[in-house]
């Protein structure tokens, strides 16, 4: 039997939708072990001046208790 946790983070890039979930993930392993998988639960851009200037994305990410 295992038990597995879901925490929510924030993450964003100035490249893609894929790189923030990519570097949020990255950022999250470093202090979290076991991380099992993700999904992303929003997506927003910010916009300047007609353009996208940013990426972010919130994730769950679930990971599994020792």
């Amino acid at each position: 039997m295992s038990i597995a946790k879901i925490i929510e983070i924030s993450s964003s890039s100035k490249k893609s939708f894929d790189d923030a979930v990519t570097s949020g993930i990255a950022k999250a392993s470093k202090t979290i072990d076991n991380i099992e998988g993700a999904w992303v639960n929003e997506q927003k851009v910010v916009v300047k001046d007609g353009k996208v200037v940013e990426y972010r994305v919130n994730l769950k990410i679930t990971f599994v208790l020792k």
